[in-house]
């Protein structure tokens, strides 16, 4: 069986789907891997590593992708390479299928088996499958790192003998993996932190790392979470009355860091242009939920934008700003996604019953299969 890693087309993707030390396991698991030329270069990994580990590279991703019977990327592939994809092959990535239905209606023409890892569903045994937590974990500690770059003051506070430094002051909002991860980043810099989200959940996580928690007191509060644990969409009531706490925390806020994400949804806006008018100059806002719209009403993908002073990060694909790390943790999501995939002798054989498959397969046998999608075509 030929596997197949692609360079990655998209700007600002540094990430690979395969690093030299998945390479290594790909290839005992009896698999023939071909890593299209210069795919690893934005992480640091080069050709001759992959060709150490036991990889073949190729000129181009037509030759990656002749005859692959397996396909791996971090982002969904350009149509023209989709074409190049032979029928019945598999393919797995962060395919974002809420966004380019486009994309998903061409692999069921091709009768690709794709496979979005941003969809694994949140079960015990999945843990080591879960892109959106190690890809998040990362994205939170670089939003953190990339405000202080924009700050124009210390984090801790510094008592000197010419005076006394006062602490910085951080918002997150949302607190799911990048949040938390940002809550803790930011108490390490020495950091007065609080954080807010509409899941009264996590609250006992947000304390557990020294963070306030800021929340609408409602006695609904806890049918905003999902059965898997993730944000839902709140009522208009409760989006008001989080508007107006918001409003009132965020003018003393130095940093604030926005996270909040629903899945398969436009982020939810929760700092309005007047609230950022609100802030002090040199205040920052990174806005990690950009790429689906973003938390800030302000904020562009990929620009720095400066408003009375206040400056607002878009930057997308914050993990790919710690290439190696996001890289490495990535393809090990991949590898332990596949590993169950793969018979004796390195032939393919998917359980489709098993709800590991059920839960991320796209589309299967020339069709759209995944209930989220399927239900649009009917």
């Amino acid at each position: 069986m030929k596997i197949a890693i692609l360079r990655e087309w998209r700007a600002h993707e540094t990430r690979v789907a395969a690093t030299p030390e998945t390479v290594k396991k790909l290839v005992a698991l009896g698999l023939d891997v071909y890593v299209e030329q210069g795919a690893g270069a934005g992480s640091c990994f080069s050709d001759s590593a992959y060709t150490q580990a036991g990889a073949i590279i190729t000129p181009s991703f037509e030759a990656a992708l002749n005859d692959a019977g397996i396909v791996l990327s971090v982002q969904r592939p350009a149509v023209e390479k989709i074409a190049h994809i032979k029928p019945g092959a598999v393919l797995i990535g962060m395919l974002s299928p809420h966004q380019d239905r486009s994309c998903i209606e061409a692999l069921a023409a091709r009768k690709i088996d794709a496979f979005a890892m941003e969809l694994m569903p949140r079960i015990t045994r999945a843990q080591t499958m879960d892109v959106l937590s190690s890809q998040s974990n990362l994205a939170g500690y670089r939003a953190v790192i990339e405000a202080c770059n924009f700050f124009p003051r210390a984090m801790p506070m510094m008592m000197t003998a010419a005076g006394t430094i006062a602490p910085g002051r951080v918002m997150v909002m949302g607190t799911g993996v990048a949040g938390l991860q940002a809550i803790a980043t930011a108490r390490r810099l020495g950091a007065i932190v609080c954080a807010t989200d509409v899941r009264f959940a996590a609250k006992e996580q947000v304390e557990s790392l020294g963070a306030k928690f800021v929340m609408v007191e409602t006695a609904v509060a806890d049918s905003f979470e999902t059965k898997a644990g993730y944000a839902k969409e709140m009522s208009e009531d409760y989006k008001r009355q989080q508007a107006l706490l918001i409003a009132s925390t965020l003018s003393k806020q130095d940093i604030v860091i926005c996270t909040a994400l629903i899945p398969g949804r436009m982020a939810p806006v929760l700092i309005t242009a007047e609230m950022v008018r609100s802030m002090k100059p040199g205040s920052v806002i990174v806005d990690i939920a950009v790429e689906q719209g973003g938390n800030c009403a302000l904020s562009k993908p990929d620009e720095v934008v400066d408003v009375n002073g206040v400056k607002i990060i878009g930057y997308t694909n914050m993990p790919g700003r710690l290439p190696v790390d996001a890289s490495m943790l990535y393809s090990s999501n991949l590898f332990s996604f596949l590993t169950p995939m793969i018979a004796e002798g390195g032939e393919l054989a998917i359980d489709w019953q098993d709800e590991i498959i059920t839960g991320t397969a796209l589309t299967h046998a020339g069709r759209i299969v995944h209930p989220s999608l399927h239900a649009r075509t009917e």
